[in-house]
């Protein structure tokens, strides 16, 4: 005798909650007719007393305007933070309804958003859903099945350089803000980075897209050719130690809410199966390795609070951890931030900062496996290719690398830079085929001030200070930095160990605020983003060169996008 549908999905329930994946009910069994819609609840998570979960929705009746989903669990689960829906509970009984930007639930259309809980003792799948108040089927497709995640570890879809034959996306929210203004739709459709900041950043913090959104936009632009996406993972605890514009919203010491509430919820997303024909690109904090070489113990640029996190170990446990999970993800291509050649180039830093990086590739986890390479220049300004002059050059009687501008580093532009550190990294125990990301959306430096040629022979100084693109006080100011332009185009393969020129740092969005600013983002004021600021030992005590009137990091800065568009080089057209 054929058992009712309501039996059978007790049954399926009592055989996931060991699994934590409902199983299929299959619509032509014999005693249940076919339903309006099908739920697939996942477990992808799961730790002693948390776990997150991603849900899909797919609707086989009329097109629907909005949707709201409920279920209630056998359990004392409690939702503590979602994305892509608007979750609330009353008890045991959950209510997931849809943002603004997923209302339309097309017939035939799915819809997916996730969410992270807590629970003690047993954490079962839900036995039934409904969607407006119909009960859904519980659907999986069966082990195996198209939604069923990748196993960590598992088969990798990588190609050696994700860029080769690739579109890149664009973000719709930054090409909105360059479109409105003057000049802008010439860049408005460059792919950017999309910064993932602050744990509300998973869900869309401030009106914004979140992670979802973006990767299900993504999927719209790819259409039926490849395509990558590029997501910043910057959120580590004591973030930034040496610089407070960019401090972040978690304590020097809360590495477990930064496995479970940031990195674990953006793994669970980047594996959902739906978005396994992406080429996802992940820059790995950027400004936080090289500061426990740079800006620690007895040198003139320490700062306190990075000692502090050399210390406690958080920036190595991290990065490692962030590195192991996201390398689960078969489509997944890590690229670790590498500072830029006005940090790290010089003889004291080049070497200790590589063996810092295999470190971190190698805890947690994590194995140099999960590394698919390294990005300079991130949130910088220093130049490209410095055409003038090289590192070998003498002048009346003194190198190059003897004038105040160059101050001995070895390297005068991030293009040899990035080469020669990935040389290096590859002798500190990386695989030989990494490849390396060079950030240029803000180190064009054209515009009327553009040398043609080196300076005058006077001196060595007068020499590369006249032929320099790069027109800062010093390598090491940072912020909103006066006269820089947009540089190389986004583009693959552009030079011998180079997998590509990006604009990870959306150009037009402030490095800090030029003043104290209250906000909810746990960013600081740093004054080397005041323009009155007259340095410290890490700018060699220049002026900053900042912009006035800026916004906190991160936030539209339209002075400086119409700056960048106007001292863009190569020029825009």
């Amino acid at each position: 005798m054929s058992r009712t549908r309501t039996a059978l999905l007790a049954a399926m329930a009592l055989v996931a909650g060991a699994t934590g994946t409902a199983f299929a009910v299959d619509p032509g069994a014999a005693g249940v007719a076919a339903v309006p819609c099908t739920v697939d609840y996942k477990i992808q998570n799961q730790w002693s007393t948390g776990f997150t979960a991603a849900v899909t929705i797919t609707n086989n009746s009329a097109a629907k305007s909005s949707w709201s989903l409920k279920w209630s669990y056998a359990g004392n689960q409690k939702v503590t933070s979602g994305w892509n829906a608007k979750l609330s509970q009353s008890g045991a009984a959950v209510t997931a309804a849809n943002e603004t930007y997923n209302a339309q639930l097309a017939t035939g259309g799915s819809v997916s958003f996730g969410f992270q809980g807590s629970y003690s003792g047993s954490n079962a799948v839900p036995a039934t859903f409904t969607l407006d108040g119909v009960t859904c089927n519980v659907d999986d497709g069966g082990p195996g099945g198209p939604t069923d995640p990748p196993d960590p570890g598992g088969p990798s879809n990588r190609v050696d350089n994700p860029y080769s034959g690739a579109k890149v996306y664009v973000n719709p929210e930054w090409s909105a803000n360059a479109a409105a203004e003057p000049g802008g739709s010439r860049v408005a459709n460059q792919p950017t980075g999309v910064w993932l900041d602050r744990i509300a950043a998973i869900n869309g913090a401030g009106g914004k897209m979140g992670l979802r959104a973006h990767l299900d936009e993504a999927l719209r632009q790819k259409g039926s050719g490849e395509l990558v996406v590029q997501f910043v993972i910057y959120n580590l605890p004591g973030r930034d130690c040496s610089a407070l514009a960019s401090n972040g919203e978690l304590k020097a010491d809360e590495i477990g809410r930064y496995k479970t509430e940031y990195i674990d919820p953006i793994k669970a997303i980047l594996a959902d199966p739906k978005y396994a024909s992406l080429r996802i690109v992940t820059t790995v904090e950027i400004d936080s390795l090289p500061n426990l070489v740079t800006n620690t113990g007895s040198r003139p640029t320490a700062v306190p609070q990075c000692d502090v996190m050399k210390a406690n170990g958080n920036y190595v446990k991290g990065v490692g951890y962030a590195l192991n999970k996201l390398g689960d993800v078969p489509n997944v291509y890590n690229y670790v931030d590498a500072g830029h050649h006005g940090w790290i180039g010089w003889d004291d830093n080049f070497g200790p900062t590589a063996t810092i990086m295999k470190e971190a590739a190698t805890a947690e986890g994590a194995t140099v496996n999960d590394v698919h390479g390294f990005i300079t220049n991130t949130a910088n300004y220093s130049a490209l290719k410095e055409n003038n002059f090289t590192i070998n050059d003498t002048v009346a009687g003194k190198s190059v690398r003897e004038s105040k501008w160059v101050d001995w580093n070895r390297y005068l532009d991030e293009l040899s830079y990035a080469q020669a550190f990935r040389n290096q990294l590859v002798s500190a125990g990386f695989n030989s085929n990494i490849g390396m990301l060079i950030d240029t959306s803000r180190n064009g430096w054209g515009g009327a001030a553009r040398p043609t040629g080196p300076g005058a022979t006077t001196s060595v100084d007068t020499y590369v200070d006249g032929g320099r693109y790069d027109r800062r006080f010093n390598a090491g100011n940072w912020c909103n930095q006066s006269g820089a332009g947009l540089g190389e185009r986004p583009q693959a393969a552009p030079a011998t160990g180079i997998d590509a020129y990006v604009w990870m740092k959306p150009p037009g969005e402030s490095d800090g605020s030029s003043k104290a600013i209250p906000n909810d983002e746990g960013k600081g004021f740093d004054r080397m983003c005041d323009p009155t600021y007259e340095g410290n030992p890490r700018n060699n005590n220049n002026m900053s060169g900042a912009l006035p009137d800026a916004p906190i990091s991160g936030h539209w800065f339209s002075a400086q996008f119409r700056q960048l568009m106007q001292n863009a080089y190569p020029p825009l057209s």
